[in-house]
């Protein structure tokens, strides 16, 4: 089931690399570990895509793309996974992250209007940086662990399920 619902998702190398705008990277982009759609390359990918949407700095997709290249991981599902944090939630995730770095530092959390504008991140990242940063870092952490865990739960239940039916489909016979 994994495996299906990632093909849905996963980008086709050719296609990627017949852009034009895609001329200076193509040398990056021929190692087949970046496309294929393995346990190995999706898991850690898709925890790598979930740390990163948890980190309070700007161009989330492009941290993604170049995490996932150093890493040699699949580059879908690191830029699908990262899209978690989104202009809706956003707001939801930063004060959680927030409010988890204010209470182990413990600094007493301050209420903040949260406001997709670079004027409010000049204004308000001075007074809360720190525990954003913190919060951030462990709840990202945690989130990417558990995603991993579970991703590789749903994986390992599939392919049982699937060698199951072989079988049973085997012994009908």
């Amino acid at each position: 089931m994994p495996r299906r619902f990632f093909r849905k998702f996963a980008f086709k190398r050719d296609r990627i690399h017949g852009q034009w705008f895609m001329a200076p990277f193509r040398h990056l982009l021929h190692d087949h570990r970046l496309w294929t759609i393995r346990r190995r390359n999706v898991l850690p990918a898709f925890a790598l895509g979930l740390f990163i949407a948890f980190m309070p700095f700007p161009g989330h997709l492009l941290a993604a793309v170049l995490l996932a290249l150093a890493f040699r991981i699949n580059i879908p599902v690191t830029v699908f996974a990262s899209l978690v944090t989104n202009p809706l939630t956003m707001g939801p995730i930063f004060y959680l992250c927030y409010t988890v770095g204010a209470a182990i530092l413990g600094f007493d959390p301050q209420p903040f209007d949260f406001e997709l504008s670079l004027g409010w991140f000049r204004e308000q990242v001075v007074d809360i940086w720190e525990p954003l940063l913190l919060g951030s870092l462990l709840v990202g952490s945690v989130v990417s662990l558990i995603g991993y865990v579970v991703l590789d739960m749903l994986w390992r239940a599939s392919i049982a399920d699937y060698l199951a039916k072989r079988r049973a489909k085997r012994e009908d016979k």
